[in-house]
């Protein structure tokens, strides 16, 4: 476990020097009008992507809590974050986009996450989602000094992934 989780975290280090984004495209079988994405990826891609309309629509009904902000731009360098979210998925399309508002509001640098993107059986290139027992989607990782802190899955246990996330960053 500990050289899988190794492996993985290396393997995002190498891909956030060298910038690159890695994904394949393809079209759900359950409805062929969803693209999937399936690799590494960025928000950007989400953003300047027509066929992800929902970005731009959960993104702007969300304000992020001030004391959220304040924990998250607190720990702003100390911190990463590993993302597994699937293009197909509801939670996904209302948790992330409001999870890069978070972001921005907070001043965490774009290198600080490295975004996964998953297919329908929650697997992605290189097995990195299996490395991290990724089952539910989306998965938010938080790491400081290439250890996990914790993670929210899916709305997280309360419903308040959000207030989750700032809680792990504040307890560690």
């Amino acid at each position: 476990m500990k050289k899988s989780l190794l492996t993985a975290i290396l393997f995002l280090f190498v891909l956030n020097l060298s910038a690159q984004t890695v994904y394949e495209t393809s079209v759900d079988p359950k409805n062929p009008t969803v693209k999937i994405l399936k690799g590494v990826i960025t928000k950007y891609i989400l953003e300047n992507d027509s066929s992800f309309n929902w970005y731009a629509s959960s993104q702007s009904i969300y304000m992020p809590d001030t004391a959220i902000v304040t924990v998250l731009k607190k720990a702003k360098d100390s911190v990463q974050f590993i993302l597994f979210g699937g293009t197909w998925c509801d939670d996904t399309q209302y948790i992330l986009p409001k999870f890069f508002k978070l972001q921005e509001a907070s001043g965490i640098d774009d290198n600080a996450i490295s975004f996964f993107a998953v297919d329908r059986d929650k697997k992605t290139s290189g097995n990195i989602a299996d490395a991290f027992h990724i089952t539910n989607v989306p998965t938010i990782i938080v790491m400081k000094d290439g250890k996990e802190l914790g993670r929210v899955i899916e709305y997280g246990k309360t419903g308040y992934w959000d207030k989750e996330l700032a809680d792990i960053i504040r307890n560690n």
